[in-house]
């Protein structure tokens, strides 16, 4: 297949145990135990299971290789049980951050550890064909662990070679494990071993090669996340109809889902414990939202919810892309650019103000390239117009790549986007 790397294309480590309702129970409780691990006698004790049934599931998640002894636990009086523990390497999800002018590529573990990340600039008005490719080259790239890559293709009739990043004026760049610094520009020899996960050693070309089960991507809306077609993302007109995650998945040979950068964002952190009813406001080059209601992740019947940057809050205002005048997201961005970080804030705060109003969340969390910049005043600025908890939510720049990869991890632990917070009891017995 054209651009097949050296990782192993897989659907899934995912037989009939990791379809089921049961094993994502037991899978999501291993999960959070950590490394200490849990005994089967309290698996069954959580899930409501039958000692025997969760046997079975456990017998079967080791046969897949996800799930390893974690030692003896101390007896209560009987025989002294074996803690058990999820295997992160086990498996791996990509995240995709496609913004419009840069591409965020991450690769996590099972436990949703970082274990690459890589930075490239993006056009996403250069064409939607050049733009799936360059994502998909990008893609082969940190999965085979090449230090050599080209950027993502520019805009037809545009010089071939490196790209800087359009603002920065760097180069596309890997970075390696959690919160590591960057490894300079990309451009390592030609046939380099892939880089090892974090603890391991790389002992030839294949050895570290990880086992993918998707990739999740998130890109500015609107778009249909279940069908996995872009609508006319504002200012870029040609994605209005693109089947994104059916031709992304043919290009990777890997599963594919789509989302909003803002769902995916509120997503991963409503798997981190950001709360059960929260907003997430994301200003970068555009202005969004993803909402947590009730522990639900909120998309609207038409999956338009979140398109908070489109609100107007002054009639006579200047013209937004959307073909709006005051809106939101062009009074902040018009204050950004004239370097009034506290206009901007105000006026995100105004937003957020109505936001709280009009849905009665517990919390605000701010995200985005821009925030991130200078996160005080942002913070300082929104807090004083509602009533309720604002902070910068976690996971900084990449907080949309990781709740992209969540798009293809959260399913195998029964994390749906009904299911975000609470777990319910097994609904069968084995």
């Amino acid at each position: 297949m054209a651009g097949e790397t050296r990782a192993t294309r897989v659907a899934g480590a995912n037989p009939a145990a990791l379809r089921s309702h049961n094993a994502a129970l037991v899978l999501d409780l291993l999960r959070t135990a950590g490394e200490g691990g849990i005994s089967r006698l309290e698996l069954a004790g959580r899930t409501g299971l039958t000692p025997q049934a969760v046997s079975k599931i456990t017998a079967r998640l080791r046969e897949e290789g996800l799930v390893a002894d974690a030692g003896r636990r101390a007896s209560t009086g009987g025989r002294p049980g074996t803690a058990l523990r999820l295997v992160p390497s086990a498996g791996h999800a990509v995240g995709l951050h496609l913004d419009r002018d840069e591409l965020t590529v991450m690769l996590v573990d099972l436990a949703g550890a970082v274990v690459g990340v890589r930075v490239a600039p993006l056009d996403l008005g250069a064409g939607v064909g050049f733009v799936v490719e360059g994502v998909a080259r990008e893609v082969d790239a940190l999965l085979s662990g090449q230090g050599e890559s080209g950027p993502t293709p520019p805009s037809p009739g545009a010089s071939p070679g490196r790209h800087p990043h359009p603002e920065t004026g760097a180069p596309p760049r890997t970075l390696s494990g959690t919160g590591a610094s960057s490894q300079g520009p990309v451009g390592g020899e030609a046939g380099a071993s892939p880089q090892a996960p974090a603890g391991g050693q790389a002992t030839g070309p294949d050895a570290l090669a990880p086992r993918v089960l998707g990739v999740g991507v998130a890109m500015p809306g609107p778009l249909d996340h279940s069908s996995g077609v872009t609508h006319r993302v504002t200012g870029f007109p040609e994605w209005d109809g693109y089947p994104l995650r059916d031709a992304l998945a043919a290009r990777l040979g890997l599963p594919v889902a789509l989302d909003k950068d803002t769902n995916a964002a509120a997503l991963g952190l409503a798997l981190r414990g950001s709360g059960d009813s929260f907003a997430y406001l994301h200003l970068g080059t555009g202005l969004g939202a993803g909402l947590v209601l009730g522990g639900v992740l909120y998309r609207g019947a038409r999956t338009g919810a979140g398109e908070f940057g489109h609100q107007v809050i002054q009639l006579d205002g200047p013209e937004c892309s959307c073909g709006r005048r005051g809106c939101i997201e062009a009074l902040c961005l018009a204050a950004v650019g004239d370097g009034d970080i506290e206009g901007a804030a105000r006026v995100l705060g105004t937003g957020a103000a109505n936001l709280v109003e009009l849905l009665d969340i517990d919390r605000v969390l701010l995200g985005g390239r821009v925030v991130a910049a200078d996160a005080e005043p942002f913070v300082r600025g929104v807090g004083e117009r509602v009533r309720i908890p604002v902070s910068l939510a976690d996971g900084g720049a990449n907080v949309v790549a990781e709740g992209a990869a969540q798009l293809v991890l959260a399913p195998l632990f029964g994390r749906t986007e009904n299911t975000l917070i609470g777990r319910s009891s097994a609904a069968d017995r084995q």
